[in-house]
């Protein structure tokens, strides 16, 4: 039957950890990442993501981005970026209510011959209680084989949550 998820890796975060890595792509299927209660162990830190090849992260700068950020309470903001190392997102703080959740979909991530790309549904509360969605997609302008995805904090740690990546089939 088309559209299950078929779980590949997962890790929940009780003790605060530097990143998370998620691996185990090796088919040319569609995947995704759902992740929740992610909160940070200093208030303001980021979180962001890279790519991982042969279970390391890339971090070389060819990560490009573009998405809009829908704040609850304020004007809506388009976020973009060329050449960078990772792929940010919101300021978050050191609790559940300043924390983030959300999915990403992860394409040609086991074929060399194409850039490994994603797309993004977010949804942030920040360090100073502004809420917002974020959809967007981003892409590593490498042409390799990348098999998982990374997430890491800006400083500090990642102190709490809950990451897990899934085959589609």
């Amino acid at each position: 039957m088309a559209g299950q998820l078929v779980q590949v890796a997962t890790e929940t975060v009780s003790s605060a950890v530097a990143s998370v890595t998620l691996t185990g792509i090796d088919s040319d299927d569609v995947y995704m990442v759902a992740y929740s209660n992610a909160f940070m162990s200093s208030d303001g830190a980021r979180l962001r993501v890279r790519f991982t090849v042969s279970s390391s992260a890339d971090t070389s700068a060819n990560y490009d981005i573009s998405r809009k950020d829908m704040y609850a309470n304020q004007s809506f903001y388009n976020a973009s970026g060329t050449n960078g190392t990772y792929l940010n997102g919101f300021s978050l703080g050191t609790t559940n209510s300043e924390s983030s959740k959300g999915l990403y979909y992860l394409y040609n991530f086991n074929n060399s011959s194409e850039y490994s790309f994603v797309t993004l549904e977010l949804q942030e509360t920040n360090n100073a209680g502004e809420n917002a969605g974020l959809m967007g997609g981003a892409v590593l302008t490498v042409a390799q084989a990348c098999d998982g995805i990374q997430f890491l904090a800006s400083t500090g740690n990642i102190a709490s949550g809950t990451f897990t990546l899934y085959k589609v089939v």
